[in-house]
């Protein structure tokens, strides 16, 4: 990791913690979930500078060392995109490559509607073509007791995740999204109940991962990680009749919980997504789960190379 570098952009107001490595003449920019942060994407970056691209990477507003903004209760998703289109000018980039995981692929899809002549193309990992609002995670379908609800709901993950240090609660988290099925908590019981202390962490996952991930969540909290995405991903976004036109590649594990969602199987398996997403590959992975890129970095590198390449 000697390689890459850190530094503080100055981005709409905000001071975001950016990490880049590589210089090749084409842009690989790289957009987290959570409870991910920059480093979740530490095999891909590597992989994709030692392949002659310039990869960056950074902490979304509110999260690990980039600043918190003013009113973190009133963040949303177009705030995530406005950051990357803003990101870009301040790092000189005219054009990139836009990767994102999880909610990550939110303000990737939405950069990619509404300024297109900035993206090249478009990787999602573990979420399909979905934009904020009530027509993209339509909660009314989800089981009451699953942790997307809960989490939206004002006051309830803090005194959750409030029983226990940071550490704890991201290594659960992990723990949890590992796992193919929903996590849906009973009436009496909350999501961080549902993991058993003794669990071991997934063999591709350190304890000194956990150690970085842990000192970053320490220092910026779950206030406006809770915030973007869970309570605001039914806020409209404002875009009507969205297509992504740029070439696009969704890459999602078939023991992926999210494609236990309501609906998410035949949006996904019958193509419905193209009608979004013209230009739409869609790989399989058969043993990958929701962190595919750290799961399975090499796999995921070549697959991802390969479409740079074509593109």
């Amino acid at each position: 990791m000697e390689k890459i570098q850190h530094s503080h952009v100055q981005v709409r107001g905000l001071k975001l913690h950016v990490v880049q490595t590589g210089t090749g003449p084409k842009v690989v920019l790289f957009l987290h979930g959570f409870p991910e942060i920059w480093y979740s994407w530490r095999h891909q970056m590597i992989a994709m500078a030692n392949a002659g691209y310039r990869a960056v990477a950074f902490d979304f507003r509110g999260y690990g060392l980039s600043d918190h903004p003013p009113e973190p209760e009133r963040a949303n998703f177009n705030d995530l995109a406005d950051d990357v289109v803003a990101l870009l000018d301040s790092l000189a980039i005219d054009k990139a490559f836009l990767v994102g995981k999880d909610f990550g692929a939110f303000p990737a899809f939405t950069v990619a509607v509404t300024h297109p002549e900035r993206v090249l193309g478009v990787i999602t990992l573990g979420v399909p073509f979905l934009i904020p609002g009530p027509l993209g995670v339509q909660f009314d379908l989800l089981p009451k007791g699953y942790y997307v609800i809960r989490w939206a709901e004002p006051g309830r993950a803090e005194a959750d995740f409030g029983r226990f240090d940071v550490k704890t609660v991201v290594r659960n988290i992990y723990i949890l999204f590992c796992r193919s099925d929903l996590q849906v908590a009973g009436d009496n019981e909350e999501i961080m109940d549902l993991v058993d202390p003794s669990t071991p962490l997934p063999p591709w996952f350190t304890e000194e991962d956990l150690d970085v991930y842990a000192t970053l969540y320490q220092n910026s909290g779950f206030r406006t990680a809770l915030q973007v995405p869970y309570r605001c991903m039914q806020l409209d976004c404002g875009i009507t009749n969205p297509k992504v036109i740029a070439p696009s590649l969704l890459i999602m594990g078939e023991k992926d919980y999210v494609m236990k969602s309501p609906g998410m199987e035949d949006y996904i398996r019958k193509g419905i997504v193209k009608q979004f997403m013209p230009n739409l590959d869609i790989i399989f992975m058969s043993e990958g789960n929701h962190f595919v890129q750290e799961q399975l970095p090499e796999q995921v590198n070549e697959l991802i190379l390969s479409f740079l390449t074509k593109n």
